[in-house]
């Protein structure tokens, strides 16, 4: 694979990840902001006081959950176009998602390790001369004839 196939691939792993984790905000802010409003709903006092911290954490958790979300497809577009920004981006998104085991420290440690390799290094230093990196090296001449 070239350096633009990793990168383009890289992408679109961050595309699915934030879009997973935008549904996972969603589905979290929906079930307890709706077990708020049902304990608010029940007329009780401590019911609804329980009710009321049900609600507030759906809007904080929904909201931390959104915006990884959104980092993540964020990063993942700038990494399919190769803009300049993508590599600091891939890199904090890759730190990021190592603490997601087991899919998210995989996609982790690929993006690491292709952002910090010398695929990745010279592909964002705008080095586009093909490079044999796979290819290996003739042996030595022998030295005993």
């Amino acid at each position: 694979m070239t350096a633009k196939d990793h990168n383009n691939l890289l992408g679109i792993f961050f595309m699915i990840n934030g879009g997973i984790q935008l549904l996972a905000g969603i589905f979290v802010a929906l079930i307890y902001g709706g077990m708020g409003t049902m304990f608010i709903a029940s007329g009780r006092e401590e019911q609804a006081a329980v009710g009321g911290i049900f609600l507030v954490l759906a809007i904080i958790v929904g909201l931390i959950v959104l915006a990884f979300g959104a980092f993540y497809v964020v990063t993942g577009l700038k990494l399919r176009k190769g803009a300049s920004i993508a590599r600091p981006l891939g890199i904090a998104a890759s730190c990021l998602c190592l603490l997601g085991f087991p899919l998210g420290t995989a996609l982790g440690v690929y993006g690491l390790w292709f952002l910090f390799g010398d695929l990745g290094k010279n592909f964002y230093a705008g080095n586009t001369a093909p490079q044999n990196y796979y290819q290996p090296q003739p042996p030595p001449p022998s030295s005993w004839q």
